[in-house]
């Protein structure tokens, strides 16, 4: 993550842009890392030397660049982030005209040219002037896509910004809604996104909900591409909740096109229990909501989602938008006139424990007969009570275990156990 290379990365997409026979006007956002203006920078003017049309949107969620560059008819969508990730990581994603991620083929022809070039190009002192009409194009779409009733008193909310992407977008958004609205860590200074805040520590937020009275709490992530819950008596709510709610409330709206919903292999058994027990199926994929929105495309669904708080409403976006997600919870709560922690009734979550094992490298498991061994014997262990999987982390080098099942003490020991075999193989 140099200039040089990421000027490349730009020239190169212009490039691309031009092959595939597109326009090379292409849109740039970003969330509040203080290596965000100089990547910024390296894109538009590798975009611009190559003949290309760069548009700054400034610090604006993933999702709304999805949403512009299909608005605007653009090539293609640039977003400088890394998520959930700590201030010093960052990273580059890549939309296409249609506001999905880009196929695995022009990534691969992309990577090809960055490694192929030789490049000791020098930075130009340009100046970048975001547009403010971006962001008030994605308020006011975010506004336009709920249907919210009469209410009989005004709800009050607490939101966590991570610091991050959201922390003037959403409070304005809801304010504007007519909620009451008490924002914490919406105030980026390039070091504290997702610094022990947002959806990844949603603990202080449970305490501002409870002190305040509030009767939610909404907690997103540094690009606001997820959002997890904290209901009125102070529980923690995950993704796996947010499906729950929007698939029933969804079904009974009679917008939910199919008995389908999608999500990965990390969602608890509980939520598989509880939508088949309300007649609903859930179907499982890889760990990423590209995955999940390649299968809701492969079953024409219209909800997916992870664990970690994406969710996918594909009929508004083809992307997770941690704020979209709000409303639509909101929206829940208002049309069946109950608090949070009552519309999750009848979601009843398994166990469930997660480790996260730092490794040297990203070695397939398979070349490991250790690793396989423990692997099968814990897997019998569990039976069909349970699931134990293990992948690797796409944004860290970690190696993730996640062990499922009824008892909660047998869950953590084996956890442990497979976490040690692969610290003994992969370990730093």
């Amino acid at each position: 993550m140099d200039f040089p290379s990421i000027y490349t990365l730009a020239s190169a997409l212009t490039g691309l842009l031009k092959r595939e026979k597109l326009k090379p006007r292409i849109l740039v956002g970003k969330d509040t890392r203080e290596s965000g203006p100089w990547i910024e920078r390296a894109l538009i003017q590798g975009i611009r030397d190559n003949d290309g049309e760069a548009y700054s949107a400034g610090i604006i969620p993933t999702s709304a660049v999805s949403l512009l560059t299909q608005k605007y008819h653009l090539g293609a969508g640039i977003v400088i982030s890394a998520s959930h990730n700590p201030y010093h990581d960052n990273g580059i994603k890549i939309f296409s005209p249609r506001g999905k991620k880009i196929p695995a083929e022009w990534e691969a022809r992309l990577e090809e040219e960055i490694r192929a070039r030789d490049c000791n190009v020098r930075e130009k002192r340009i100046r970048v002037q975001p547009n403010p009409r971006y962001a008030e194009d994605y308020i006011a779409f975010l506004k336009n896509r709920v249907r919210l009733p009469k209410r009989r008193r005004k709800i009050k909310m607490v939101l966590d910004c991570a610091n991050g992407a959201s922390s003037s977008i959403a409070p304005r958004v809801f304010e504007e809604l007519g909620f009451e609205v008490e924002a914490i860590h919406n105030s980026p200074d390039g070091k504290n996104i997702n610094r022990g805040c947002g959806s990844l520590h949603p603990h202080k937020l449970a305490h501002k909900v409870l002190k305040t009275g509030a009767d939610i709490g909404i907690a997103f992530d540094g690009d606001t591409d997820r959002a997890v819950w904290v209901d009125e008596k102070g529980k923690i709510l995950n993704g796996d909740h947010t499906l729950f709610v929007q698939a029933l409330f969804m079904r009974d709206q009679a917008r939910l096109k199919t008995s389908a919903v999608v999500a990965t292999i990390l969602s608890n058994m509980g939520l598989e229990t509880a939508l088949r027990k309300n007649g609903l199926t859930l179907l499982r994929t890889r760990v990423g909501d590209k995955y999940v929105l390649e299968k809701m495309m492969e079953a024409c669904a219209n909800l997916g989602g992870e664990q970690s708080g994406h969710t996918i409403f594909l009929d508004d976006c083809p992307t997770g938008d941690g704020i979209l997600t709000g409303l639509k919870m909101l929206e829940a709560m208002i049309g069946r006139d109950l608090p949070l922690s009552r519309l999750t009734d009848g979601l009843e979550e398994y166990p469930q424990t997660q480790l996260n094992i730092r490794v040297a490298k990203k070695i397939d498991f398979k070349e490991f007969p250790e690793i396989i061994r423990i692997q099968e014997e814990i897997e019998q262990a569990l039976k069909e009570g349970g699931r134990l999987e293990l992948r690797y982390s796409g944004t860290e080098p970690m190696a993730r275990v996640m062990v499922e099942g009824r008892d909660k003490t047998q869950i953590e020991q084996l956890a442990q156990k497979m976490g040690d075999v692969i610290a003994k193989y992969l370990g730093e």
